[in-house]
């Protein structure tokens, strides 16, 4: 059975990790010959001043790059997962052999909630990022337009979570369970509004993948560890599609992943953590904050920074988030990504071992 279940979660993994490896120059062909980046530069800080520093950065380190880097490139992660997800539910029913019906992971009690935040995610991200390449001047959907949007979907999973799956409280470690009841569902919704707030991750060549793959590939290990086996194949699999992803994201890029991956993925790691979590067993909530820590110190970077600006009339930050206060005080671009790769890997092994305590 262990050995059963391993190649469960990982021939859909590495399958998922060569179709986006096979997908990537048929994708790169398009968003170059379509020219989908940004027909113009600039950008405001977070409380709506000019950013100076950003500004500096922009024509000193990454000189060119957002007029000429392809975005989209989260559409990689989302098809490459979700061809293997349904391709091999589809082989199952096609083909009614052992293999694949042993490999097919696609189940309404574990799986279909978070394929359904990905793709939810990726949709109006995608929409987004269509729209921020039109020409000069023009801009994607409005941010309160997004963050309605990933509350509706977050409330509609998270009375999901409480109606249907009979999810009303959060794992403590070592103290059992806290119950919340109909908040269940504000608390996932609050949860999801902050991951996505994270995505901003997304701005230095090869950060995102890094961060995103150690998150998916810890929740991976603690569904597996938890025997939901099904959840495990699909976090291994949305992991292949990203390393997919960074391998053509390293410096330098050859796309970004933009809206339409961290939308996508910043929605289903909230999903995913509260699979992990009562419904497993386990402490997949409790264990977020530190297996997700990238994301959430760029958020909080984000609130220091206005607040300070708006109460102390000063910044605490060069530039935030954080990743782009590193560069701003010298530290090049590379340094940053391998750094927050290694606090990444650090924080996914301790976050499992908090989930898994029992």
């Amino acid at each position: 059975m262990l050995a059963s279940n391993l190649i469960k979660v990982f021939i859909p993994s590495m399958t998922s990790f060569v179709v986006g490896i096979a997908f990537a120059p048929l994708l790169t062909h398009y968003l170059y010959k379509f020219r989908v980046w940004k027909k113009a530069t600039g950008k405001t800080a977070l409380d709506g001043t000019p950013a100076v520093e950003f500004e500096r950065l922009r024509t000193t380190v990454h000189a060119g790059t957002e007029t000429r880097t392809p975005r989209m490139g989260g559409i990689l992660i989302w098809v490459s997962a979700t061809f293997v997800t349904v391709g091999i539910w589809l082989l199952a029913r096609i083909m009614p052999i052992p293999l694949f019906e042993k490999l097919d992971f696609l189940s309404r009690s574990q799986t279909w909630i978070p394929l359904f935040a990905l793709l939810a995610g990726a949709s109006m991200g995608f929409v987004n990022d269509l729209l921020d390449i039109r020409p000069a001047g023009e801009r994607g959907v409005r941010l309160p337009v997004r963050l309605l949007f990933v509350t509706a979907v977050s409330s509609f999973i998270g009375w999901w979570f409480y109606a249907k799956l009979g999810v009303s409280a959060i794992g403590i470690p070592g103290d059992g369970t806290f119950s919340l009841g109909v908040f269940i569902i504000p608390l996932f919704v609050l949860i999801t509004l902050g991951l996505y707030a994270g995505g901003v991750i997304d701005g230095i060549d090869g950060l995102s993948g890094g961060v995103f793959s150690a998150a998916f590939m810890a929740y991976a290990g603690i569904a597996y560890f938890q025997n939901q086996i099904n959840l495990a194949a699909f976090s291994a699999t949305l992991t292949g599609a990203i390393l997919a992803f960074l391998w053509f994201n390293i410096p330098p890029a050859r796309f970004w992943m933009t809206e339409t991956g961290t939308m996508g993925l910043t929605m289903t790691l909230a999903v995913i953590a509260f699979m992990t979590d009562t419904p497993g067993n386990g402490y997949g909530i409790a264990a977020l904050p530190i297996i997700a820590f990238p994301l959430v110190v760029t958020v909080l970077s984000n609130i220091v920074q206005v607040a300070s600006k708006k109460f102390r009339g000063k910044k605490v930050f060069r530039i935030a988030p954080l990743h782009h206060h590193f560069e701003a005080i010298g530290w090049p671009s590379y340094k940053v990504t391998m750094r927050y790769w290694i606090i990444s890997v650090i924080c996914a092994i301790v976050g499992m071992t908090i989930a898994l305590l029992k």
